[in-house]
């Protein structure tokens, strides 16, 4: 009798043993499918941003062609907006293909600094030619311009806040173990370091 009770108390133990490990693998798996649902948060929010980089980069060329008919002795200022375009148009792949990644995301605030640069000083060039500014195509360029931009920052704002919310998850016990362990690495926030040119190139004529 008493070997009876030793072996059901062995097994009840087994089983509080057993039970009480498939609850931390349980809690775990939960962990995980959280940090996994934060990441493809933050992932579909750069696709937003992506979306509109993309249709910023389709607008320039057009842009500077309009430019190009009144602004013939500006050549080099044209030919700087294009090819800041185009880095930033490089840098956005690079970084719609890794959202988040420190390197990617740095190469892209970088070249989107850049772009910012080059189109302000095309638009404070611009200001001398009156028929450019009055001109139909121009306008309307202007207005499309500047309704993307706005919406690379609603964008922008909303990847920053999903990214901020996956890294605190991260960051926090006991997920930081499980994030160790899986493969979550922080994310970089999508910001642009230099203050002057943070703001949208100004587009009014």
């Amino acid at each position: 009798m008493s070997l009876f009770a030793d072996l059901s108390t062995g097994m009840i133990a087994l089983l509080a043993v057993a039970g009480f490990a498939v609850l931390v693998l349980f809690y775990f798996i939960g962990i995980y499918n959280t940090l996994v649902s934060l990441r493809n948060r933050y992932k579909n929010a750069f696709a937003q941003i992506d979306v509109q980089l993309k249709r910023r980069n389709d607008l320039i060329p057009n842009l500077v062609e309009v430019a190009k008919g009144y602004m013939k002795h500006e050549k080099e200022t044209l030919e700087a907006v294009i090819a800041a375009r185009n880095q930033a148009a490089t840098a956005g792949q690079r970084a719609a293909a890794s959202p988040g990644d420190p390197s990617a995301m740095q190469g892209l605030a970088s070249a989107e600094a850049q772009l910012t640069g080059t189109l302000t000083r095309l638009f404070a060039v611009a200001e001398a030619y009156p028929d450019l500014k009055a001109n139909t195509n121009m306008l309307q360029l202007q207005e499309e311009l500047t309704s993307t931009e706005n919406k690379v920052a609603f964008s922008r704002q909303g990847y920053n806040d999903a990214v901020m919310a996956y890294n605190t998850s991260r960051e926090t016990f006991p997920n930081v173990i499980v994030a160790g362990f899986s493969g979550f690495t922080e994310a970089k926030l999508f910001e642009i370091e230099n203050p002057t040119e943070r703001e949208a190139p100004k587009v009014s004529f």
